[in-house]
């Protein structure tokens, strides 16, 4: 049966399993780049700043990559972005400096942002109308998975420097080859320019509640990557347990995205949103609390991850419900722009208040943001209420 399926969705297979290998890929970088610039002495500020380089990458890149995709198609972007990554990953051991690294790091966000781009829009355009919104789900869930497997990467530390990155680069190879059988296709031409800004302001002002879900899962992510093995290493956390404890986050929110998927049909997406952020802002302000305990560690973070790991997707949910259909394109570009925006400011904000402030301090903002914003949803009104 699983062969069938491969045989008669070979094209959707070969992308998603291009996205959990992305998603392997970023989520291991964050934290093992983290781990071992602390080990040459770098203080966390500096490494805050150093882990935002690949989201600086993705949000630089993505005011320009349509142009390429429409031109050459989906397939030689999606390769070119996967070969970046690839350089990157190879001359990551070569040259530990941060300087160098930031640089690296920025060629990663731009081959991320051309691959995720690229793949998006290639399963969005080639599935029908009815398995639409099932392949897109397939697409989240698959970088979602893939980011909660990278973090394991860090036990193979043991094995040597070279040894994460040369695994992660071997499942890239073996990648590309499937690519290279795909038949290459390229979008339809795009909407008028010229009415762009009148159609994002449209968007800001219907369903801004909505949308910030994107600044904040794009903040929580990367903050909890770059910023929680520092956090860990300095209450005396071992690394292999760090590597152990920072897919917990991603799979409780997994575990939870089709259950709060379906209560959000049922209740409504706003008290769901306004709901998870609150519980979720009580886990992470729990978190100091447990101190080591490893139990306690994982069901804080467990919890926080299955109240908040839904929210781009519940969040879009809810832009598509009160939004007139042609202007949610609008929307999602604007929420992958936030999400970028908030995976640039989750490590800097982190590695900003390790320094200046105290260890526990960045789940202390945390539990803020996702507390404000549940707040904020009693003052939202969409035009359908």
């Amino acid at each position: 049966m699983v062969l069938k399926f491969w045989k008669s969705n070979y094209q959707l297979t070969t992308l998603i399993m291009v996205i959990i290998v992305a998603g392997m890929s970023q989520g291991m970088l964050l934290p093992l780049l983290t781990i071992l610039l602390d080990r040459a002495g770098v203080s966390t500020d500096t490494n805050g700043l150093n882990a935002a380089a690949l989201y600086i990458g993705i949000f630089a890149t993505m005011f320009v990559i349509e142009k390429p995709v429409r031109r050459y198609g989906y397939k030689p972007v999606i390769m070119i972005g996967m070969s970046l990554i690839i350089i990157a990953n190879c001359l990551f051991p070569v040259w530990q400096q941060v300087g160098f690294w930031f640089v690296l790091r920025l060629l990663v966000g731009i081959g991320d942002s051309a691959l995720h781009f690229a793949t998006q829009l290639w399963i969005v355009a080639s599935s029908p109308k009815e398995k639409r919104g099932r392949n897109i789900s397939l697409y989240g869930m698959a970088y979602g998975v893939g980011f909660s497997i990278g973090p394991l990467g860090i036990t193979l530390l043991k094995a040597g420097i070279w040894m994460p990155f040369l695994v992660t680069t071997c499942f890239f190879l073996l990648i590309l080859i499937l690519l290279t059988k795909l038949k290459n296709e390229k979008p339809e031409r795009s909407e008028r320019a010229d009415a762009a800004h009148k159609r994002a302001t449209t968007v800001i002002s219907f369903a801004w509640f909505p949308l910030i879900t994107s600044l904040l899962f794009g903040y929580m992510e990367a903050a909890m990557n770059s910023n929680f093995p520092l956090y860990g290493l300095r209450i005396g956390i071992s690394e292999s347990t760090i590597g152990l404890l920072l897919p917990v986050t991603g799979i409780g929110g997994l575990i939870m995205q089709l259950p709060l998927g379906i209560w959000s049909d049922r209740v409504g997406r706003k008290p769901i949103l306004m709901g998870t952020a609150i519980v979720g802002a009580i886990a992470f302000a729990c978190v100091p609390f447990v101190g080591t305990n490893l139990w306690g560690l994982g069901i804080c973070l467990g919890v926080a991850g299955g109240m908040v790991g839904s929210f781009f997707s519940l969040g879009l949910a809810y832009a598509a419900d009160i939004l007139p259909r042609h202007l949610l394109p609008t929307a999602n570009i604007i929420a992958s722009i936030q999400y970028s925006v908030g995976s640039i400011i989750g490590p800097l904000v982190g590695g900003m208040a390790l320094h200046y402030l105290n260890v526990s301090s960045i789940f202390y903002f945390l539990a803020l943001v996702y507390l404000l914003f549940g707040i904020s949803g009693f003052i939202f009104r969409a035009r359908t209420e």
